[in-house]
């Protein structure tokens, strides 16, 4: 498709994904405006700066809960393409202030299908929805097992064991007010192509990292602190629960995913994006030491009670019937070997340059967590997506932008 002269409306384009889906398509030569929430001061945003771009898009000031500004936005742009992006996106804060998240996320949402309609705008809207929907995941019998002694009550209820590879039709568990806002956007998006004939297409889009992440999320968490620890700024790592498992890719491949949904994407349907492997929390730490320049021989807990050698040793073999690259410890804990519990308030890292302290905090663990998210992504691969960046490509990006001094916080 040839993008150039095609008007695209971006909302939410100063967060993280913005700029880098703003850069592509002005590659493209597209026309991009972008909606901002209005400023007193003026300042365009630091994120469009650290693109270069600031001056290359239209930036249109509004808001997702001012249906009339919205309205004002598609004018000003008369989008041929929509992509929606603009959210509440940080899960903690959404257990912290549910209502803004609904507000932003939920009624946002509601007011700008609302306004393309009642304006009689046709333009195709791609929806970051998120993998956050799908929640609570049951990846074994005994994670089952666990579920039901936590939670009391499974819903929709456990047909089939295991529950991934994520396709599009699994069950539908979240476990935030943040991932209920996303569920809403989403029926919301196929509800109104199915009641208005809307030209809309959803993108359930796995985790996504890169330079410039915000700083709250867990990798820039992770990244920010491993920086922080080579420049003698702080003495240990601090972190929450590290069993979780992610599925992560490099934001510039969803960008192309979210490209190719606009261009290609069926109406009324649903996209997983990912990168078909899944790694721990903890294998993002190691990982981070290592790409920072620790040889780690050996990790164990404060107590000494669980040790494994040889930790970030790469292993291929298939678990849930796919073969993907992941750590020795990813394996472990895949297999039901190794878990690590608050009670273990910590792991040591043993490296070459010394004995690392990985300190967990109480503090950093959700409510409500989500243990395991791993994509199926067959049915976007059928419209030419793939998956370009390895796990350590995205974790050198995030680390060289903590080089900078002014971005370690």
């Amino acid at each position: 498709m040839n993008w150039k002269g095609k008007n695209v409306l971006i909302t939410g384009i100063g967060g993280f994904v913005g700029p880098y889906l703003g850069e592509s398509l002005l590659e493209k030569e597209a026309i991009v405006f972008g909606l901002v929430r209005k400023r007193a001061d003026g300042v365009k945003t630091k994120s469009l700066e650290d693109k270069g771009i600031e001056n290359d898009v239209k930036l249109i000031g509004g808001d997702l809960t001012d249906i009339t500004s919205l309205a004002n936005a598609l004018d000003a742009s008369d989008p041929d393409f929509i992509f929606h992006l603009a959210a509440q996106s940080f899960v903690p804060r959404s257990f912290e202030n549910s209502l803004e998240t609904q507000q932003i996320n939920c009624i946002g949402t509601a007011n700008l299908l609302d306004a393309v309609r009642i304006k009689d705008i046709d333009a195709k809207i791609v929806f970051a929805g998120s993998s956050e929907e799908y929640g609570l995941v049951i990846s074994s019998s005994n994670h089952h097992e666990q579920a039901q002694k936590k939670h009391q009550s499974i819903f929709p209820e456990v047909e089939n064991i295991p529950e991934v590879p994520i396709k599009e039709s699994n069950p539908l568990r979240p476990m935030s007010p943040y991932a209920v806002s996303k569920v809403y956007g989403d029926f919301l998006m196929r509800n109104y192509y199915h009641s208005y004939g809307m030209d809309n297409v959803v993108s359930r889009a796995f985790n996504h990292e890169g330079a410039g992440r915000g700083p709250m999320f867990v990798t820039s968490v992770i990244t920010n602190q491993i920086m922080k620890l080579k420049f003698g700024e702080i003495s240990k790592i601090n972190i929450g629960n590290v069993n979780a498992f992610r599925d992560w890719s490099h934001v510039r491949d969803i960008v192309k995913g979210y490209v190719l949904l606009a261009e290609k994407g069926k109406s009324g349907e649903v996209y997983n994006q990912g990168s078909m492997r899944t790694n721990s929390v903890l294998s993002y730490i190691l990982l981070g030491l290592k790409e920072a320049g620790w040889n780690i021989d050996k990790i164990e807990t404060f107590n000494g009670e669980k040790m494994v050698k040889e930790p970030v040793d790469m292993d291929h073999s298939k678990i849930f019937g796919i073969g993907f690259e992941k750590t020795a410890v990813d394996r472990m804990m895949l297999e039901g070997e190794l878990e690590y519990t608050i009670l273990d308030k910590g792991i040591y890292a043993h490296t070459d340059k010394g004995k690392i302290a990985v300190e967990f905090n109480p503090e950093r663990f959700r409510p409500a967590e989500v243990p395991i998210l791993f994509a199926n992504t067959k049915k976007i691969q059928k419209t030419g997506a793939k998956i370009e960046y390895k796990l350590n490509h995205i974790i050198k990006d995030q680390l060289n932008y903590y080089l900078k001094k002014e971005n370690r916080l």
